[in-house]
């Protein structure tokens, strides 16, 4: 990296000290001072400049240190990543009691719909008490569907999703078409040590 030039009071430092030096070669002073003066002046200046010089041209050149600045202005707190293992083990919980994965992964096109209506009773069962047991959940807007609701200015678009003919700038008004979901509360039970976050449901083996 090349260094910066040297700043005004540098140079005047730089001036006055070689002003100095060439003033001892030159002016004589009365008897018994200029013979000190003549013999000593030009090798102390010298060695001024040989000592301080390159620290202060080494100062003078570096920039200026950069002021303090809070971490979060440089990195602005974000919204906490979504924590995958608490997703994977609510879908374990609606695998172990209701075989919801299991359900959702079988091909019904073999099924007839009584088949099909027997088997979803079952599973809607088991699977409605897991979110009965572990998520407490209320609806984002209060209303019956197909009653006009008002969605005020600055609302969450991840709250309230608009659809239909959309036009101007909130409030808006329109017709209810589902109040959503939001989980107000998540109660999972604590894993085992050692337990693969991954896993959804683990193999069965009957030993005979």
């Amino acid at each position: 990296m090349m260094a910066g030039r040297p700043t005004r009071r540098a140079l005047v430092l730089i001036g006055l000290l070689l002003a100095g030096l060439a003033a001892g070669n030159y002016v004589l002073l009365p008897a018994g001072a200029a013979v000190v003066y003549f013999v000593g002046a030009p090798l102390v200046v010298a060695l001024l400049l040989l000592l301080i010089l390159p620290r202060l041209l080494a100062a003078e050149s570096e920039p200026p240190a950069p002021s303090a600045v809070p971490a979060e202005t440089l990195d602005p707190a974000r919204p906490p990543k979504p924590d995958s293992a608490a997703a994977v083990q609510l879908l374990s919980l609606l695998q172990r009691d209701g075989r919801l994965v299991d359900f959702l992964r079988e091909d019904m096109q073999s099924y007839d719909d009584a088949q099909i209506g027997a088997a979803v009773r079952t599973i809607h069962q088991a699977c409605r008490q897991v979110l009965t047991d572990h998520l407490q959940l209320e609806p984002v807007l209060s209303g019956r569907e197909g009653e006009e609701v008002t969605v005020p200015e600055g609302f969450d678009p991840s709250a309230i999703r608009l659809t239909g003919n959309l036009s101007g700038q909130p409030p808006f008004r329109g017709a209810l078409r589902h109040a959503g979901w939001r989980a107000s509360r998540v109660t999972l039970p604590d894993q085992p040590a050692g337990h693969d976050p991954r896993i959804v449901a683990p193999a069965e083996v009957e030993i005979a």
